[in-house]
């Protein structure tokens, strides 16, 4: 009995302990978590103590740091901020880093007027362009106010602007904080180079033979040129009546110049229109063009191997004939300038310029002449078999289309070309030319025509699904008429003269033999139903 009562004695002594571990483990749990609560409570503590110290300090006022004071060797150096209208010398904080602000940053001012932080940097300002380079950190520019002043560089910058770049100025601090790419010469750089290939011009292969003999042969074989001693043409100009592929044989040339020479040359070929170099301030356009030249003597000394074109896009209007100014003389500043550019004191080397003009006759004749822009090329408008090319480069035979393409091709060319008397030109001595709409043909105008055929081509078939789809004789016939009806060269009794100028080309060709016009009569109907009748 006694063995009994001892071991139910164990066993409940056994159960207690059980229990007491139990309960000793849950209290050492509650413990711990008060204990973290407590440690999270006195976190948020300290953190809203600290928050109340910071709505304590006074505001914050800021700056932008133009430099270190003393000498790079001393070991802590006051900062020369400019801030409140003023520029002053600081203390910097221990905290920040020794030799980690940049000219141009904005830094942060604490108690006692103390550099605390240094921040990104300033967003705004005004807009200024550098016009020369002093040293290594400061600049002259040239403000919206059209004043001169001198600025430091920012330290970020140093290496990356250049004269002509346009940047964002703090006025009153005097400092160039950011280059803000709004350049008038890197507007001009192609930024890829144009998929327009010779090949795709249809009508010109006199005119490119001759454009790719002045402008490939001495970059593709300069041995040769060596040899001969013959020195690459500065110049060529492309001339002749609108819309006949002046601009797209400069395309095309960029793009040629890329795939001989075997490297991307987009940024070799500065494309300037004419009009937008001009400005109303007296020295701007001057000033834009020593830019460009500027810009392509840097390119052309990064490779010497590779060519840089300037593209003068209707160059009639900048540089014309000295003295033929009505409201102003610019041009007797300006066409001197390009001539300086040209062959001046500075060589022009590995630089090509083509110009493009519908009106030649307007431009100075220092400029035509050898040895500046001595390669003339004559773009003529095209004629039949010519406008045949021009047709089948704008209709590929993938292109759907009712019977064969060389069919649909000779009767639109017949048709562009028929007996359709437009206007009859009557001179001052009695004689008079009549003038079809043949004489008005252009490159532009035929693309036009495949384009109006095809949207023909494309309303058909939406209307009539079931019919055949594709381009047809009457899809072309319609697109010619209307073309002709709104062709943009048409006569008008205000400037006849000038008008006359554009038929054959920018000397007026074979209709203006020295004689002015008296009147112009109309002849053609100026309606895209006239081809019914």
């Amino acid at each position: 009995m006694s063995q009994s009562t001892g071991a139910q004695g164990n066993s409940l002594d056994a159960h207690n302990a059980s229990e007491l571990r139990v309960q000793v483990r849950k209290l050492a749990e509650r413990n711990s978590s008060l204990a973290s609560l407590l440690q999270d409570s006195r976190n948020k503590l300290q953190q809203l103590a600290a928050d109340v110290n910071d709505l304590a300090e006074p505001a914050s006022t800021y700056g932008i740091f133009l430099g270190y004071s003393g000498r790079p060797q001393d070991s802590r150096r006051d900062a020369e901020v400019y801030t409140n209208n003023r520029p002053m010398r600081l203390k910097i904080s221990p905290q920040i880093e020794p030799g980690s602000l940049e000219v141009g940053q904005l830094v942060r001012l604490g108690e006692g007027v103390v550099v605390v932080e240094g921040c990104g940097f300033p967003r705004d300002g005004g807009l200024a362009t550098i016009t020369e380079r002093i040293g290594t950190d400061r600049a002259v520019v040239l403000g919206g106010n059209n004043e001169e002043s001198i600025a430091i560089i920012a330290e970020r910058l140093r290496d990356s602007v250049r004269s002509g770049d346009s940047v964002l100025l703090d006025t009153r601090a005097g400092i160039i904080l950011e280059h803000v790419h709004k350049t008038e010469v890197s507007q001009l750089q192609l930024e890829e180079v144009p998929n327009v290939t010779f090949e795709d011009i249809g009508g010109l292969d006199a005119q490119i033979s001759q454009i790719r003999d002045s402008v490939e042969l001495p970059f593709l074989h300069p041995e040769l040129y060596r040899d001969y001693a013959l020195s690459p043409p500065k110049g060529v100009l492309l001339y002749g009546p609108p819309g006949c592929g002046k601009t797209l044989i400069a395309k095309a040339v960029a793009n040629s110049l890329a795939q001989q020479m075997g490297e991307d040359s987009s940024s070799y070929f500065l494309n300037v229109k004419g009009p937008e170099l001009l400005n109303k301030y007296v020295g701007e356009t001057e000033r834009r063009i020593r830019l460009i030249f500027e810009r392509a003597r840097e390119l052309a000394a990064i490779s010497p191997n590779r060519p840089v074109i300037i593209f003068f896009d209707e160059m009639e209007s900048i540089f014309r004939t000295r003295g033929s100014g009505v409201s102003s003389d610019m041009e007797t500043t300006v066409v001197p300038q390009l001539l300086t550019e040209l062959d001046g004191v500075e060589k022009l080397d590995n630089v090509i310029i083509i110009g493009a003009t519908n009106r030649d006759e307007l431009i100075d004749p220092a400029i035509m002449r050898p040895g500046r822009l001595d390669i003339k090329v004559r773009v003529n408008r095209p004629n039949k078999q010519g406008a045949k090319d021009i047709f089948d480069s704008h209709f590929p035979e993938d292109i759907p289309h009712q019977g064969k393409r060389q069919d649909l091709i000779e009767f639109a060319t017949d048709e562009l070309f028929g007996e359709r008397p437009f206007v009859r030109v009557h001179f001052d001595d009695g004689s008079d030319r009549l003038l079809h709409y043949r004489d008005f043909v252009s490159g532009a105008m035929i693309a036009n025509i495949m384009a109006r055929a095809k949207k023909l081509a494309i309303k058909d078939s939406l209307q009539n699904p079931e019919t055949p789809k594709g381009i047809n004789r009457s899809h072309l016939s319609l697109a010619i008429a209307a073309e002709q009806a709104e062709s943009e060269h048409l006569p008008t009794s205000t400037n006849a003269e000038e008008w006359v100028k554009t038929i054959d080309g920018g000397s007026g060709g074979t209709l203006n033999q020295g004689q002015h016009i008296d009147r112009i009569e109309f002849l053609g109907f100026r309606s895209p139903s006239w081809h019914v009748s």
